[in-house]
């Protein structure tokens, strides 16, 4: 009888990844593992162990534009066939959020409907007490265009998948914004999987929330796939942000760009564990993707002592025939140069911070199509910056 086959199982690249709908598949995560090692465990309040509070169906609100066309809603249970077609969890705490949910929801756009004002779909937590599990389907099918707002909000303790299917000639922007109360923890696995000559645009913001670790995979099906993902974050005293991105080139002539921007800032005198963000963005080149083209990178901007962030870019290359690819990580404070300049020009030294990190920012948020979303983003790095002594 052959032995099951289990998550440290040898694979030859990091796009193929042990995965499973089954959480007894994976082993409990420890410290030193690769996929974990930058996340407090401890903090996750047993999503990784099995030992969390009592399962609860999630409180979802689903809000489709009045004028929207060629929109459904349903709500799933969790062995119907349309869950799950982007591909299984990778790591055991989505493989608990699959095994432990009652089911999830599936929204998807028609065949040629062209949708520019957002579905906003809101997640609120249930509280400290209990703990949810839940799954998403987004579909967009041949030739239609679509837009959606993920919204997480409230506190409590919170995992679910993610899933965007995007079909051939189609176009989905969607925004996921972590809006948590800083009491939250929230982890996610989003896959997408993209059609020929599709379309993908992935934003994230991420400013509230004790823990957050997201883990968005984009793989390609057919040619001619174009992604873009974007990301903002800023971590304060007691907050853990983690983005773990593949981008799988499984095909020719396809196209990605990554760019993720994060502040943090810290008081060393305070009990709160210090600002913590890691970044991991691996881009995998497969042997049959000729021609594609790709950049990936993440910028930090360290505020305050008491704070840090780590940033691993990782490009696995199998062919030689391709159109470009590169990547590059930062970490560092103030640019002194770009200081001296605006005091030069009378601005005074607090000022010039603050314009440098708005502008350090704006670079994502002004890629993102949704006015109203980019102008809340604005308002919470003002916010943010209003807390600290630059």
């Amino acid at each position: 009888m052959t032995a099951p086959v289990k998550n440290a199982t040898y694979h030859n690249n990091k796009g193929d990844l042990f995965t499973s709908f089954d959480v007894a598949d994976f082993d409990i995560p420890k410290g030193r593992d690769e996929v974990w090692r930058f996340v407090p465990l401890r903090r996750l309040r047993g999503l990784h162990d099995g030992t969390f509070a009592p399962a609860v169906t999630p409180d979802v609100q689903i809000d489709v534009p009045t004028n929207a066309q060629g929109v459904s809603v349903e709500r799933v249970l969790r062995d119907d066939a349309r869950l799950g077609r982007a591909g299984a969890p990778v790591d055991r705490v989505a493989a608990q959020a699959w095994s432990a949910m009652e089911g999830g929801y599936v929204v998807k756009f028609a065949k040629g409907s062209v949708n520019t004002e957002p579905v906003t779909i809101t997640v609120t937590g249930k509280g400290l007490d209990v703990t949810s599990f839940g799954a998403l389907v987004i579909e967009v099918e041949q030739d239609a265009e679509a837009m959606v707002n993920l919204h997480f909000v409230g506190s409590g303790t919170h995992a679910d998948n993610h899933e965007y299917l995007v079909g051939d000639n189609a176009r989905l922007t969607v925004v996921v914004h972590e809006d948590w109360e800083n009491d939250a923890v929230h982890l996610a696995g989003e896959r997408a999987l993209l059609g020929r000559d599709s379309v993908f645009r992935h934003n994230v913001a991420c400013f509230g929330g004790g823990v957050v670790r997201l883990v968005p995979q984009v793989k390609f099906a057919a040619p001619g796939g174009d992604a873009e993902l974007l990301g903002v974050y800023f971590a304060d005293d007691g907050q853990f942000f983690e983005q773990r991105l593949l981008v799988d080139h499984a095909v020719p002539n396809c196209r990605s760009n990554v760019l993720y921007k994060g502040a943090l800032q810290g008081d060393p005198t305070s009990d709160l564990p210090d600002a913590r963000t890691s970044w991991v963005g691996d881009v995998l080149i497969r042997s049959n993707a000729q021609g594609t083209d790709t950049y990936e990178a993440n910028r930090n901007l360290v505020l305050t002592e008491g704070a840090r962030a780590d940033a691993v870019p990782n490009l696995e290359i199998e062919t030689g025939e391709i159109t470009g690819a590169g990547h590059a990580a930062t970490v560092g404070r103030f640019d002194d140069e770009q200081v001296f300049y605006l005091l030069s020009r009378g601005i005074t030294r607090d000022q010039a911070r603050r314009l440098i990190v708005r502008g350090f920012f704006s670079e994502v948020i002004n890629r993102i199509p949704v006015p109203a979303v980019r102008e809340e983003l604005e308002g919470r790095i003002a916010a943010e910056l209003d807390n600290i002594e630059l």
